[in-house]
């Protein structure tokens, strides 16, 4: 445990409660609240207070608690995640559902000079409100390619202006604004949570459940065509396997003409349309 000698009691008071929060939550999550304006905050802890705790305090006294947890294994790996201005959140819900709570409830917002771009920032090709003018050189400037169509400003192919980790110059932060294109995101960024010895980032968390679902629905299907192809019965394919069986021995009595009173009519059918393709074939 490390000592917290000669350290002010409100932090030591503040370590103390972090180090009470972990032990009694299983589920911890790393927020980083760089960028969030302060309504927004308040908006936001007024949402999740029915299903987390949050608490905002300084890295090193995050740091200092972490490493006082002893009997949850693996947890010092949220120091790696401690970027920003980091605060955490406590919960006893699902990390995917309190992920994706949090992550419905953010706004589009314009990007401003100095910002980290969370991805490739993409001025599109297509026709802007813009007549000619000192504008094609600001664009030129921040390497997007532009002509004049009927009277407005063209751009010619979709462009990245910034690309993801990059900050945000001025030039391209006033004409994405410009243009009405909001690439940023406010609202809580949560960045990682612990559970069960395990820690999931967002890269993790971030799920995309209709494809997810299509993924698994297509395995099903998988599996179903598999099992009936191979006549491996389970509760889910035997009935299945059963009708293709019983169909699949129709067509082979029906194929031999071989009299039996499932098949009767299927024989007789089908001698009447080789006997009319034979009389159409040798003109009778």
């Amino acid at each position: 445990m490390q000592k917290l000698a000669h350290v002010a009691e409100y932090k030591k008071r503040e370590v103390t409660e972090l180090v009470k929060l972990m032990n009694e939550y299983q589920i911890i999550g790393v927020l980083n609240m760089e960028n969030l304006p302060a309504a927004q905050l308040v908006r936001m802890r007024k949402r999740i207070r029915e299903n987390a705790l949050m608490r905002m305090s300084k890295k090193s006294l995050i740091i200092r608690a972490i490493d006082q947890i002893k009997d949850k294994q693996g947890i010092t790996g949220l120091k790696d995640y401690l970027g920003g201005m980091p605060a955490l959140i406590f919960t006893k819900e699902n990390p995917f559902k309190i992920y994706k709570f949090i992550a419905q409830r953010k706004s589009p917002a314009p990007a401003k000079p100095g910002q980290t771009a969370p991805k490739d920032l993409i001025i599109t090709a297509g026709a802007t409100p813009f007549a000619p003018g000192p504008i094609i050189s600001e664009f030129g400037q921040i390497g997007v390619k532009t002509g004049v169509e009927a009277g407005k400003v063209v751009v010619k192919q979709d462009t990245v202006v910034v690309k993801q980790g990059a900050k945000v110059s001025e030039k391209a932060a006033s004409l994405l604004l410009r243009l009405g294109i909001q690439p940023m995101e406010v609202g809580l960024d949560l960045v990682a949570i612990y559970e069960n010895n395990l820690i999931f980032g967002k890269d993790v968390l971030a799920v995309n459940e209709g494809k997810y679902i299509a993924e698994i629905t297509q395995a099903a299907e998988w599996a179903v065509n598999l099992s009936v192809e191979t006549s491996y019965a389970t509760k889910e394919t035997i009935e299945i396997i059963i009708a293709k069986a019983y169909n699949e021995s129709k067509n082979l009595a029906v194929d031999a003409s071989i009299l039996i009173d499932e098949i009767i009519e299927l024989i007789i059918s089908k001698a009447e349309r080789e006997m009319m393709a034979l009389k159409e074939e040798i003109k009778l």
